[in-house]
């Protein structure tokens, strides 16, 4: 890979990927939670970990990296390209225009929503990661998360090339932590891929019915922010996104969620927070301020995923 592609990787690693690449932090332990009733069994386990395995692949890989980045408009990606492709289009009648159009202003609106929220909580649940660290921050978490957000979009004036540069070798280390986490484990127990059948998943939704469903919906935690991959298109180019996202994120998030699975499997007790329990005693504390990092630049993919909506609109 060239200078000019690896760097462009590399910043697409740091803008665009922080939302879905931080969601091995709460996705397993979602789904697993009390509220749920969900016990961690080996057949739940390897149930979650195909629904995992298969919305990750089916809506992030072949639908939006291989499918939907195709529909690009000029090279910007985006609700708002689509929309104009659209308008673009030959269609029998005006009526099923316009609803198309109105749909895709729908989904912008959305959208926005995840933008003005997502920064907000993300960064404050991140600030509030330094407490295990160092508990006398408590009184400091507010003033922190609220200087956090100010200096990322006092960035946002630099550009996200800028952003990028700052950011990707953060996340490099994050996705590289995180995978290393995982194949750790599943070396342990290399048993654990067997869940990447879909069977696995149908076997879960037949037997725990009902709950199943409640449990789909933490389930979906595992590909948010997957339209950061199409909005940010227009920044980074499709090749860069498509090289970061079967090069190093997938793989990593996999293999994490993969090694959760095992320890989950291992002691039920570890659904309280499967992440961290990964790692060894002594990486806890560093693998909770690389994870405050690492879910702070996630706020960044949805804010460029916004800044280009607007900008297209």
């Amino acid at each position: 890979m060239r200078g000019g592609a690896a760097a462009l990787t590399l910043g697409a690693l740091g803008v665009v990927f922080g939302d879905i690449g931080t969601s091995p932090l709460y996705a397993m332990k979602e789904t697993f939670s009390e509220q749920h009733g969900l016990t961690p069994d080996p057949a739940s386990v390897y149930g979650v970990l195909s629904l995992v395995f298969w919305a990750i692949t089916i809506i992030v890989s072949v639908k939006y990296v291989l499918l939907i980045m195709r529909a690009d408009n000029r090279g910007e990606g985006g609700i708002m390209a689509l929309i104009s492709l659209n308008q673009g289009a030959s269609m029998k009648t005006s009526r099923g225009k316009w609803l198309l159009i109105a749909l895709g202003v729908f989904g912008a609106a959305l959208f926005y929503g995840d933008g003005m929220i997502t920064p907000a909580i993300s960064v404050l649940s991140a600030v509030e990661g330094l407490q295990v660290a160092a508990p006398g921050l408590e009184r400091f978490v507010i003033p922190i998360a609220l200087a956090i957000l100010t200096t990322l979009f006092v960035f946002q004036h630099f550009g996200t090339g800028v952003v990028g540069r700052l950011f990707g070798p953060v996340m490099l280390v994050w996705f590289s932590s995180i995978g290393v986490l995982g194949l750790i484990r599943v070396i342990e127990e290399p048993s654990i891929l067997k869940a990447l059948s879909p069977t696995y998943g149908v076997a879960f939704f037949l037997d725990q019915g009902s709950i199943a469903f409640l449990a789909l919906g933490s389930v979906v935690l595992a590909v948010t922010g997957a339209e950061a991959l199409y909005a940010d298109m227009g920044h980074f180019g499709r090749p860069p996104i498509r090289r970061a996202w079967f090069g190093l994120v997938l793989p990593a998030l996999l293999l994490n969620y993969m090694g959760q699975g095992v320890l989950l499997v291992s002691d039920r007790g570890a659904a309280e927070n499967p992440f961290f329990l990964l790692a060894p005693g002594w990486g806890q504390i560093p693998l909770v301020l690389l994870a405050t990092l690492a879910t702070v630049i996630a706020s960044q993919a949805v804010i460029s995923g916004a800044f280009s909506v607007t900008r297209q609109a």
